[in-house]
């Protein structure tokens, strides 16, 4: 059964038959895809898995007439003798010992069990022979023994009249008879048994390894940044702005040096127990490989890491901080039944000590005498850096934000409009020169240097303060961009807008009460109201062109209010009141006659049945929205389902600005008509067209759009509604005290393990500008695709509230890779030494080199060891084998005993140690089992290591008559 389910496997794989495929080219193992297909086969209860491996090759260009060479020997016997891919840096075990591109595995699946004992051994080797005979299968068949660490097999391949047997050596101790060429050749002889006395001649190829561990004379380029440098103010706040980078310890362990004799005749080089040729400078071929070291530790990741695992913290900023901070001291035990006789106490209430900013002051005063100056988790040199850094506008004590906006940030942010700088679109996180960047980098440094995250709560809860402290104060937040709430940033980000448009308004009402201007409307400010201007007054046509753009898209009768939500017109209008300031005529007459609230007139309109000219009224901007306010609004929306009452509810929801603004115009045109207002508001829905009339002259005649006709049309109910009131006088839209004390407590009440969420986008944002930076200076073209990965990895999954941890993994294990790949070639250039070299070629040559031994498993010295790159490992060699060279006495006398070490110390080659590892492949064509069999290839693979000995041999035999 078991034989059967082997065949059958083989004959489902189209493995049966004769194999045919082009003799193979140099290097192609390596360059080549490899594939494998499994299946599993049982015998009686014990699962084997059957694996096909194979290099994929393009089909034979001579298919139709491929003529069949009569006794052609299968493939895989071809390719015992082939030497083009001798010693492949990257393969199968199977593929380095006999030289195999295809070939098929049966090995058990557990990977405790090993089929130990002989018989059993036997028995399966008998099966794969009796299924090779079955089938004409031409592929070689292997069995894995013993224990899976062994890697012993044992196989067998079939051919017409020829069989090749694969058999293995496995020793732990080398045979001392078996450390040199001599050794290995008598024993191959031995093993053929040849009949010929003439022995043909035996072709060899050798590869000796060498490694190289200590790069004693090159210090690690790295120096770790100077903590004290960062807190003695020295430096400044810059070091705040910025990510570290760099790799703590060398990212390159060893260096692997292969020398490679690959044609060499028996006869032509002596190497045996007292004397060897093999000089490793001599070797026509030398390769290189380097050893990384496993994930070695790197700024930038570790950065990355530690703020990530603020993540996953779960206690609240009192908790950390110790919650007695808002105590009153005594009072925690007050007794509750005098609370109401406290109401009713006739006692003189001095309001103004209730004020929030008392509170909190009072506060601060109990956090720094509970926790005694020295216990605060960040020292005040430290904590007055960061906010230094953060709001840069407080040295200069200016009492108007404004001018410190134009400040100029630290750190060397990509300049606006870049792709760099646009990243945070892609991230949502926030702009690189803005505050909640900078707090996030801010953090993010406190978290590693300075208390983690006691640190990180400390330096928060100062920074709310801040923010109460602007608000109350009117004082701008400095590094963030003005108008409302950008929703491409973190929601953190909107949030900081969202309080700096509270703080603008209530600026400008402040402003307006001292100077009694009696028509500045909430919406007036001194910062934009230059810009507003140039939107419609001085360019009414410009004006009707907004209108017309973003009316044009909403035609459907459901969405007709729609056209409220462009804020830009209603800010222009809005926003130029600062400005022109409406002429002051606030006679507050009951019979409405006196137009109020005016801007300046539009254009050449004038009002249709007074006919006198149309004004622009001040209007109340539309309020600033944050994501989870939109958020919030909508579900209400939608909750009030799709009844008549429902949607006329919605209707009047969503028309409130439309009701604001009717007001206004009322009260800017007194005896105005709905189709005035149209005109202004919606210019689309005034459609004009020229009639005759009964004199026959040609007369324009406007009338409303079908819409606007619509019977209980929500525009005509609001016009109806509305009174005359100009927007100063109005309810505002925009309550910028609730607001502004949503956005303050929505501040405190941040873990650090939110706040760490909220940030994540702009330290990875961070992490990848520093990535780019540095790779810039490197010119990595496999980092430069790697960090285009990662922009497309992240901007998926940062674009989506909540990220999974695993995805935010995965982002920060990508950018420590790439950390590690430039560590890694900044490394090797030391090593080296290419920015030392003067000859230009030379550098290009060594550059090269340094490249391709970071993408390469294997890169061959050009002009071996007499090369630019081969004198300067030569010189490596030399110099860490001086230092080793000075052993204590009593090791030198028991050493000068051993053969192999007499040896190598005679000659030239003690320039170089041992060789770690000494690899021979020995071919040659022989007739067995008799002298008029047909002559086969016979092959034998030797590796010799510190601690390992194997001999994989394939002998062929010619089986016509045997």
């Amino acid at each position: 059964r078991f034989i059967s389910k082997i065949e059958e496997v083989l004959n489902d794989w189209k493995l049966i038959g004769i194999s045919s495929g082009k003799p193979l080219e140099k290097g192609v193992y390596t360059t080549g895809a490899w594939e494998e297909k499994s299946d599993e086969i049982s015998f009686a209860d014990f699962k084997f898995s059957i694996t096909h491996h194979y290099l994929v090759q393009e089909p034979s260009d001579k298919d139709g007439k491929e003529e069949v060479v009569e006794d052609a020997l299968p493939l895989p016997m071809q390719d015992l003798l082939c030497m083009n891919n001798d010693f492949p840096p990257r393969a199968h075990c199977l593929v380095r010992w006999y030289g195999l591109r295809e070939f098929v595995v049966i090995a058990p699946t557990a990977n405790n069990d090993g089929v130990l004992s002989e018989s059993k051994c036997n028995l399966l080797l008998s099966s794969i022979s009796i299924a090779l005979g079955n089938t004409g299968c031409q592929v070689p068949l292997f069995v894995q023994i013993h224990q899976k660490w062994r890697r012993m097999y044992v196989g067998e391949c079939q051919g017409p009249g020829v069989r090749t047997d694969f058999e293995m050596v496995h020793l732990r101790k080398v045979p001392n008879q078996y450390t040199h060429l001599s050794g290995l050749l008598d024993i191959f002889k031995s093993k053929i048994g040849c009949p010929l006395t003439p022995l043909p001649p035996v072709s060899m190829a050798i590869r000796l390894t060498y490694v190289l561990q200590d790069w004693q004379q090159y210090f690690w380029p790295q120096q770790p940044p100077d903590i004290d440098a960062l807190v003695g103010g020295e430096v400044g706040g810059l070091e705040f702005g910025k990510l570290p980078f760099g790799a703590c310890e060398d990212p390159i362990s060893e260096l692997h040096l292969a020398t490679t004799w690959p044609h060499l005749t028996e006869g032509i080089i002596v190497d045996n127990d007292v004397y060897s040729d093999l000089d490793p400078i001599q070797a026509p071929q030398w390769s290189v490989r380097v050893g990384k070291a496993d994930n070695p530790q790197c700024l930038l990741g570790d950065f990355l890491t530690e703020f990530f695992k603020l993540c996953r913290r779960k206690e609240s900023t009192d908790e950390i901080l110790g919650r007695s901070a808002f105590e009153e001291e005594g009072k925690e035990v007050a007794d509750i039944t005098h609370a109401l006789s406290k109401l009713t106490e006739p006692a003189p209430v001095p309001i103004h000590k209730l004020s929030v900013t008392n509170m909190v002051h009072s506060a601060k005063k109990k956090i720094r005498k509970h926790r005694g100056v020295d216990e605060s988790p960040l020292n005040n040199e430290v904590l007055n850096t960061i906010l230094l850094f953060l709001f840069p506008d407080a040295a200069d004590k200016l009492a108007d934000g404004f001018e410190s906006r134009t400040s100029p940030s630290a750190g060397n942010n990509p300049p606006p409009e870049t792709e760099e700088y646009n990243l945070f679109g892609q991230f949502k996180s926030a702009p690189s020169d803005s505050l909640t960047y900078k707090l996030a980098l801010c953090l993010c440094m406190i978290n590693f240097y300075h208390g983690g995250v006691k640190g990180v709560a400390h330096l928060w809860q100062e920074f709310v303060l801040e923010m109460r402290y602007r608000w109350e104060n009117n004082y701008l937040i400095p590094g963030l961009a003005n108008g409302p709430p950008d929703l491409r940033c973190c929601l953190l980000h909107q949030k900081l807008q969202m309080l700096n448009c509270c703080i603008e308004r209530k600026k400008a009402r402040d402003e307006g009460k001292r100077g009694s201007v009696s028509d500045r409307s909430p919406g007036g400010t001194s910062g934009d109201a230059g810009k507003g201007a140039d939107h419609s007054g001085d360019n009414p046509d410009k004006e009707k062109e907004v209108g017309k753009s973003w009316e044009s898209w909403s035609d459907s009768e459901e969405e007709f209010f729609e056209c409220l939500s462009d804020t830009e017109d209603l800010k222009g209008n809005g926003q130029e009141n600062g400005k022109k300031g409406g002429p002051k005529e606030g006679n507050k007459e009951p019979v409405n006659l006196k137009p109020e609230g005016r801007l300046h007139p539009h254009g050449k309109l004038t009002l249709l049945h007074p006919g006198e000219p149309l004004y622009i009224p001040i209007t109340q901007e539309p309020a600033p929205m944050t994501e989870d306010l939109l958020e919030e609004q909508s579900e209400v929306l939608a909750k009030l389902g799709t009844s008549a009452e429902g949607a006329h509810l919605r209707a009047r929801m969503q028309s409130a600005c439309l009701l604001s603004d009717m007001e206004s115009f009322k009260a800017a045109n007194p005896g105005c008509c709905l189709e005035d207002f149209v005109r202004w508001y919606s210019p689309r829905d005034y459609i004009e067209a020229e009639v005759v009339d009964e004199k026959g002259n040609i007369v324009i005649k406007g009338e409303l759009s079908a819409r606007m006709k619509i019977p209980s049309n929500m525009w005509v109910e609001a016009w109806e509604t509305a009174k005359p009131v100009p927007a100063r006088r109005q309810k505002r839209l925009f309550d910028d005290t609730r607001e502004a004390e949503k956005v303050l407590h929505y501040l405190a009440v941040q873990k650090p393990a939110d706040l760490a969420r909220h940030l994540l986008p702009c330290i990875i944002h961070a992490a990848v500008l520093k990535v780019k930076e540095e790779e810039a200076l490197e010119d990595i073209s496999s980092v430069k695709k790697i960090i285009k990965q990662i922009i497309s990895h992240s901007s998926k999954v940062l674009r989506f509230p909540n990220p999974e941890d695993k995805k935010l993994e995965e982002i920060i294990a990508q950018i420590m890779s790439v950390e590690a790949i430039i560590a890694r070639a900044r490394s090797l250039k030391a090593k080296f030494g290419v920015e030392k070299c003067e000859n230009e070629e030379e550098k290009d040559d060594l550059q090269r080199f340094v490249n391709c031994l970071l993408e390469q498993p294997e890169v061959s010295v050009i002009g071996a060891g007499r090369g630019p790159a081969g004198s300067i490992i030569h010189k490596l060699f030399v110099n860490a084998q001086r230092v080793s060279a000075v052993p204590p006495l009593d090791e030198e006398l028991r050493r000068s005993g051993s053969s192999e070490e007499r040896r190598l110390n005679t000659g030239v080659a003690s320039d170089f140690p041992p060789p770690t590892g000494r690899e021979v492949i020995l071919r040659t064509t022989v007739p067995r089992p008799a002298p008029y069999s047909k002559p086969l290839p016979q092959r034998m693979y030797s590796v010799l290591t510190k601690a390992d000995f194997r001999l994989a041999g394939a002998f062929s035999a010619d089986t016509t008559f045997f």
